[in-house]
C-alpha cells in the first residue's frame, strides 16, 4: 500500500514508518519538522533490520493547514504520487487548553479526512488514546462499548476526532479505525504499564491490521500488547486481525512498586485523571489593574 504517515518524526511515527516500510509498504512521512537522518530513523528499526530507509519519502507540512494538506494530496509536493491510506499520528501528546487540543487533534483529523474525500482515499488509521475513556474507574476490563469518558482536554479532543471519523465513515464510506493507544514504550517501567503497555513490534502489527482489515467501516480498538493484566479488551482488535505477541508480564520482576501506584490505578487514564491535570478550558488574559 502507498501510505501517508503523519507525525512521522515522533516517537510512534518513527517506529511505524520504519515498520511499515520493512513490511513492503510505500511510505511517505509527513511532519512539521524536516526528515530525520537515516541514523535517527534506523534507531526505530530494531525489529525490522532489513528496511531500506531511503525509500521513505518526506513532506514537511502543518496538518492544521487544510490548504497545505490538500496540496500534499494533490501531488504538487512529491511527484504526483497518490495514497491508498493515511495513518494519522501527528498531534501534541500531552495536555493543553481546549482550543490548542482541538486544533492539534480534531482540526488535523478533519483536514486529512477532507483531503481524503477529495482524492478518493478510503482508509484512515488514527492514533486515538486510552484517555478518551481515561476517567473510567478501574474495575472491570473496559470494552469499546464504554461511553466516552475523557480525563483531560487531550482526551476530549481524541473523542471529538473519533466522532468526526464516524461521521465520515457514514457520510462518505471511509474505513476509519481509531486505535486507542495505551503506553507506547520500548519496555514497561511502572506497575500501570504492566496493564497498558504497547510494544514497538505490536504497535506496527496493530497499524498494519487496521490498514488491511476488510471493510471495517468505523471501528475502535485498544492499542495495547497481549498483557496478562490488561485493563482493556483486545477482542475488537483481534476481530480486525490485530494479534499482539508481546506481554508486559515478562518485565514484572524488574518493576518496583511506587507510592503513587494506587492513585495511578484508580482510573484507566492513570495520573491524567488526577487533580494534577486539572486546568481551565480557556486561557484568559486579565487586564492590568483590574483588582484581581
Amino acid at each position: 500500500m502507498k501510505v501517508l504517515v503523519t507525525g512521522a518524526a515522533g516517537s510512534i511515527g518513527r517506529v511505524v514508518t520504519a515498520g511499515l516500510a520493512a513490511r513492503g509498504h510505500l511510505v511517505t512521512g509527513l511532519d512539521l519538522v524536516p526528515r530525520p537522518d537515516d541514523a535517527d530513523l534506523a534507531g526505530s528499526t530494531v525489529h525490522w533490520p532489513t528496511v531500506h530507509l531511503p525509500t521513505v519519502d518526506w513532506l514537511s507540512v502543518d496538518c492544521t493547514d487544510a490548504d497545505a494538506v490538500a496540496a500534499a494530496f494533490d501531488g504538487r509536493a512529491f511527484d504526483g504520487r497518490a495514497f491508498d491510506a493515511v495513518v494519522h499520528l501527528a498531534g501534541h501528546p500531552g495536555e493543553a487548553g481546549l482550543p490548542d487540543s482541538l486544533s492539534s487533534h480534531l482540526i488535523t483529523t478533519a483536514a486529512l479526512l477532507d483531503a481524503m474525500v477529495e482524492h478518493r482515499v478510503s482508509r484512515f488509521v488514527y492514533a486515538s488514546s486510552n484517555h478518551a475513556v481515561g476517567r473510567t474507574p478501574r474495575r472491570d476490563r473496559v470494552g469499546v462499548d464504554a461511553r466516552p469518558r475523557p480525563d483531560t482536554f487531550y482526551g476530549v479532543a481524541k473523542v471529538a476526532a473519533e466522532a468526526v471519523m464516524s461521521l465520515y465513515a457514514d457520510r462518505y464510506g471511509i474505513d476509519a479505525v481509531a486505535c486507542r493507544i495505551g503506553s507506547f514504550r520500548e519496555r514497561p517501567a511502572t506497575m500501570r504499564h504492566l496493564s497498558t503497555w504497547l510494544s514497538h513490534g505490536d504497535c506496527v502489527r496493530m497499524v498494519e491490521a487496521a490498514l488491511t482489515a476488510p471493510a471495517p467501516g468505523f471501528a475502535v480498538l485498544y492499542g495495547i500488547s497481549a498483557n496478562t493484566r490488561a485493563w482493556w479488551d483486545l477482542e475488537p482488535g483481534r476481530a480486525l486481525g490485530y494479534e499482539p505477541l508481546d506481554d508486559a508480564e515478562e518485565f514484572a520482576g524488574s518493576i518496583r512498586s511506587d507510592p503513587d501506584d494506587d492513585l495511578d490505578a484508580a482510573h484507566v487514564g492513570g495520573m491524567f485523571a488526577t487533580a494534577e491535570f486539572e486546568r481551565p478550558a480557556l486561557d484568559r488574559v486579565r487586564a492590568v489593574g483590574d483588582g484581581q
